[in-house]
């Protein structure tokens, strides 16, 4: 990803363009499935992951400056790097947006997500969102238990979500940026 100021909603592609490997990213503990989004209210290959994942509670949102209040508010808030005490899961069931996230040499990688995509980020993993140019997504947030979404911006290396994220997948004392 490259690192220009311009607009973050486009795909802030590196020249020449590096991609990223699905298996890059599940190194760094990101996953990802292509469902069928049309039918996610009775979609079996979605409650498996569910069953198998422990995800017992699940809510829709449509973000868009029309449809959230609060919507510029929220989107910088999205936008600023943060981790989580658990995972990230969304379910885009339409629009597009994209998920950065930190690789373990503190660089960003930008992951396009549109509809069928499910995408799950490790607890502890550095990242941010942003919306399409579109200005517009409808996802599936889903949960193990109640739901809790509670961003801790960076700097958080004494945090024992992110302790345990590079625990798990890489550098141990990795200096804050």
């Amino acid at each position: 990803m490259d690192d220009s100021d311009a607009d973050q909603r486009l795909p802030h592609r590196l020249e020449p363009n590096q991609p990223c490997s699905l298996q890059a990213l599940r190194a760094l503990g990101v996953l990802s499935w292509k469902l069928d989004a049309d039918r996610y209210e009775n979609d079996p290959k979605l409650e498996a992951i569910r069953k198998v994942r422990g995800y017992s509670y699940t809510e829709v949102l449509e973000i868009s400056p029309d449809r959230l209040p609060g919507y510029a508010e929220k989107v910088k808030m999205f936008y600023e790097e943060h981790i989580h005490t658990d995972e990230e899961i969304r379910y885009i069931l339409d629009g597009t947006g994209y998920f950065d996230v930190r690789d373990l040499d503190d660089r960003w990688i930008r992951i396009k997500c549109a509809k069928g995509d499910l995408l799950i980020l490790p607890e502890g993993i550095y990242h941010r969102f942003t919306l399409g140019t579109d200005d517009y997504i409808k996802v599936m947030r889903l949960f193990v238990g109640v739901p809790v979404w509670t961003p801790h911006n960076r700097p958080q290396e004494e945090n024992l979500s992110r302790l345990n994220y590079l625990k798990a997948f890489g550098k141990q004392g990795v200096a804050a940026a």
